[in-house]
């Protein structure tokens, strides 16, 4: 498969919490830029003289609407190099040279069954883009909801639009959990166990999508599937690193 190659411009960059920034890049109108809800783009960063060590690859935040422009959310990792040139030396009216959209963790054509989206941290992009395209697009759906897990109340990324969408998207609910926040009438811990009470009855009418690091997916899986007894063809992931 040959990859296309997209030179885009940095329109804009927000803080949205300590450690995570939201950029967004238009590609150039005369290219046109097609992907689906939950899809990722590889970005070529000048971090290396070596190839494999400048390309990073984020999940594509926002969901498709027409326009060349894609929302990416970011945090920033310690000693990372790619996060570190994104937060400190990229400005808008900068260039991010990318390849993609590419990526399976998409919504099913027919959504014939609940969907359950677990994640951690900026793990939650691509269901927020899965979830406006539900919404935008008026999609047939069953029942939608969303675990998050992170720290602190303040990595609770994207709560408005979840509110917002609560309201207005039928079907839908999310649940948190934060594993470091004191001050916190709701889950203490880890995502583990909202879906391990919610979902313990196993049914066939359920799908699960997994977003974030690898060791809550490594967890999540085992949970579903050798402690809860899943058909590992009800289990859908994605892993950051």
């Amino acid at each position: 498969m040959a990859w296309t190659w997209y030179d885009s411009k940095v329109i804009k960059i927000e803080d949205q919490s300590p450690t995570t920034k939201r950029f967004w890049v238009e590609v150039p109108e005369e290219e046109i830029l097609d992907f689906k809800a939950g899809q990722f783009v590889t970005m070529d960063l000048p971090i290396s003289d070596k190839r494999n060590k400048r390309w990073r690859s984020y999940s594509i935040a926002n969901a498709p609407d027409g326009t060349n422009v894609l929302e990416f959310c970011i945090v920033l990792l310690e000693g990372g190099a790619g996060t570190t040139y994104l937060f400190n030396d990229l400005e808008v009216g900068g260039t991010i040279r990318f390849k993609g959209p590419s990526g399976t963790f998409v919504l099913p054509e027919t959504i014939d069954s609940d969907l359950v989206f677990i994640c951690t941290g900026t793990g939650v992009a691509p269901f927020r883009g899965m979830l406006w395209d539900i919404y935008n697009q008026k999609k047939s759906h069953q029942k939608l909801h969303l675990i998050f897990g992170t720290r602190h109340k303040e990595g609770l990324l994207y709560k408005d639009e979840l509110d917002e969408l609560t309201n207005k998207l039928e079907g839908f609910s999310y649940s948190v959990a934060l594993s470091r926040e004191e001050d916190w009438d709701g889950y203490k811990g880890y995502v583990h166990q909202i879906y391990m009470k919610d979902y313990k009855d196993i049914r066939p009418d359920v799908h699960f999508y997994l977003c974030g690091w690898t060791n809550m997916i490594d967890e999540a899986v085992a949970n579903l599937i050798v402690e809860m007894g899943y058909d590992k063809s009800q289990i859908h992931y994605e892993l950051y690193g």
